[in-house]
């Protein structure tokens, strides 16, 4: 097996964690995804995956949390697709995620991933290819990519983990562009609190020696005020017990469904993390 070198700078080295649990989950009985493609790539990969590994969490909680926020979102993006066999996909800061693959999108489907360009080299290199699919190098808050994408709604855009490290103003900007730029669609994505920032940049530091986390919301409803033609139709706690609920029997720690349940009565810790959904323009909401 040829193995490729992956040398990805700050922010970019945490595209990493995704791949590496997506790898353990596959290989994890039972598994959240059984996402083959990640494993493969992962077993390819020429990169000490012991860098990832944190003393605060063990690797098969670490595991089952970047395979269960995968999957949230992976139902999402099924439910818009469901409902519009004709759409474009923005898949924002996609760092090493196989999403593409674990979807298998409709031929009517155009799918853009869109990430820095070490991190589309190292896709390129370890991803096969895939039908009506497409690589873009940017940065998601450059204006000049999205002129490149077609136009013709309706667009489902998918920001997981890219959120909290944007600029604020240069997120909003850029969610102002999207709405700007298509008709109508979905956009999901995931929120940080102040404290969860806090949280997540001192675990960083202790890895990777920088706090990498830039952004932090509150409140979702903050990005309806920054762009009006965004309505906010779903918020679930990313330690919502339907979030655990959802995982196959034996796959999540002893234990987590009575902390998510916990979590739901400690508002601190509920909303550290959410994982929001919003609408835009004239097409039909999308619901699951």
């Amino acid at each position: 097996m040829t193995q490729v070198k992956v040398v990805l700078p700050d922010a970019m080295e945490t595209s990493l964690i995704m791949l590496y649990g997506l790898a353990m989950d596959a290989r994890a009985n039972p598994s959240i995804l059984g996402d083959s493609i990640a494993a493969h790539a992962c077993d390819r990969v020429d990169y000490d995956f012991t860098r990832l590994r944190s003393p605060l969490v063990s690797p098969k909680d670490m595991s089952v949390k970047v395979a269960a926020r995968a999957a949230f979102f992976d139902a999402w993006t099924n439910d818009f697709l469901a409902a519009h066999d004709e759409a474009t996909v923005l898949h924002l800061g996609a760092g090493l995620d196989s999403r593409v693959w674990r979807i298998a999108p409709g031929p009517g489907v155009r799918w853009y991933d869109i990430d820095l360009p070490g991190v589309v080299d190292a896709r390129r290199d370890l991803f096969p290819d895939h039908a009506n699919y497409q690589l873009i190098a940017a940065s998601v808050t450059e204006p000049g990519w999205l002129d490149r994408i077609p136009s013709r709604p309706p667009v489902l855009v998918i920001a997981q983990g890219l959120t909290m490290y944007l600029p604020p103003d240069d997120g909003r900007a850029f969610f102002r562009r999207i709405t700007e730029h298509f008709d109508h669609g979905t956009v999901i994505l995931d929120t940080h609190s102040r404290l969860g920032v806090r949280m997540v940049n001192g675990m960083l530091k202790r890895q990777f020696g920088a706090a990498l986390l830039r952004w932090a919301i509150d409140d979702p409803r903050e990005l309806e005020r920054a762009c009006p033609r965004l309505r906010c139709t779903d918020v679930v706690s990313a330690t919502s017990p339907a979030v655990v609920d959802g995982l196959p029997a034996g796959a999540a720690p002893r234990g987590s469904r009575f902390f998510a349940r916990l979590a739901t009565l400690i508002p601190p810790m509920r909303d550290l993390s959410a994982h929001v959904r919003y609408e835009f323009g004239t097409g039909p909401a999308v619901t699951s």
